[in-house]
């Protein structure tokens, strides 16, 4: 009975053995699958996080490219109005300028009429309205309109503004208005 039970206890040892080593080869087996289970996964996760990436920075465009659109639409359409006041800025410049020659007319009508144009230009001024300067400056064809050519009385004059006859405007550093001038040749 003794040999008996040595040999069963031989042959579960045996068997012990044999299940060991199954299941070592079944854990290889699990472990090489899961390597590359693990390795796509990673690719996945980079290829995820890439995707997200684009995205968002696409986003952030369109964010940026909106806000730019926005306060173009809203500077353009400030800029036909402000054209059309132009004409009106004009008319009261020359307006001032005759009042202040004129003697006839008291001295707090000609500061009234003052005090308005310079409140109506500081308006026009916070909505970006900013005058060329054009005399003596060279001449700049990309915001001066030559309207005729006086002779120079030296060479150093050649090409500088001599005289405005019409204003130019900026409105937010684009002109709206070129300076109509005389140039010295």
């Amino acid at each position: 009975m003794n040999n008996r039970k040595k040999e069963e206890e031989t042959e579960e040892t045996i068997n012990q053995n044999q299940n060991t080593e199954e299941q070592k080869a079944e854990n290889e087996q699990q472990n090489e699958e899961q390597e590359p289970q693990n390795e796509s996964s990673e690719d996945r996760y980079a290829e995820l996080n890439d995707k997200y990436l684009r995205l968002y920075s696409d986003f952030e465009n369109f964010r940026k490219r909106t806000v730019k659109e926005r306060l173009d639409l809203i500077q353009s359409a400030s800029e036909s109005v402000i054209k059309d006041l132009l004409d009106v800025v004009d008319d009261y410049e020359r307006a001032l300028n005759d009042l202040t020659k004129r003697e006839d007319i008291n001295a707090q009508t000609k500061e009234g009429f003052t005090l308005i144009y310079n409140k109506f230009i500081n308006v026009l001024t916070q909505r970006g309205l900013k005058p060329i300067e054009a005399v003596g400056k060279k001449f700049d064809e990309n915001i001066h309109e030559a309207v005729t050519q006086f002779p120079a009385t030296d060479k150093k004059q050649k090409g500088i503004v001599i005289d405005e006859i019409a204003k130019g405007y900026y409105l937010y550093d684009k002109v709206i208005r070129y300076s109509k001038v005389v140039v010295a040749v």
